[in-house]
This record gives structure tokens, sequence and C-alpha cells, in this order.
């Protein structure tokens, strides 16, 4: 969450970048490590995770990125009180667009790719 790709993304589109506070990220990273990975899906953790979404709501964020692909596990649309961008599902359309030909394959922006 405190890299730094959503955050130049958003901000070249005019969007802000809102992250949790350090607790919230510290409970969301122990969901997804020690849960989500593991194949455990929580009720508990589900409803601490709806919090989070409610509390960045309050902030004035108008929608949340789901930037980890477990997430998905645990949150889906239906019960999230904001829109969520799911960045699977996301990330599945754009490879499934440049499979069969209608987006370009997309260039690196990360630096080198290691040859070796």
């Amino acid at each position: 969450m405190d890299g730094p790709i959503y955050r130049r993304a958003l901000a070249a589109r005019g969007l802000r970048h809102v992250v949790p506070p350090p607790g919230q990220r510290e409970l969301i990273d122990r969901i997804i490590y020690d849960e989500l990975v593991n194949g455990v899906i929580s009720a508990a953790s589900r409803e601490e995770c709806l919090q989070v979404i409610m509390d960045l709501e309050k902030q004035g964020c108008d929608v949340v990125a789901m930037a980890c692909t477990e997430i998905s596990l645990l949150i889906s649309a239906d019960s999230a009180s904001l829109p969520l961008l799911d960045s699977t599902r996301l990330l599945a359309i754009a490879a499934f667009d440049v499979a069969i030909g209608r987006q370009p394959m997309p260039s690196w922006h990360g630096g080198p790719i290691p040859t070796s």
C-alpha cells in the first residue's frame, strides 16, 4: 500500500491515493499472510476489513482498490460500502484483451527486465 506504483498511476490521472493508518495496514497484512494465503476465510476478518473500508469512506474516499489478489476471497462488491476495484479481475481482463489482440502488449515501466 505504501509503494509508489499505485500512487504514481493514480496521481497521473488526477486521483488522490489514500492508505489506511498503520494499525489497519498491519491488520490487513496479517489477514492476507496468516489467513487468506492459507485458505482461511474468517467472518471476523471480513468484518474487520469492511470496517477499514467504512473508515476510508468517512475520510472521503469514493472507491477502494483491492490491490492484492487474495482480498477478493474475503470482500465482495455487495458487502462493501464503497465500490471496489478488484486488481485480480482487472488484470485478468487486461491480459485477456492482450491475448485476443483487442489491446497491444503493454510496455514495461518497472525498470530493467533481468535477462538471465
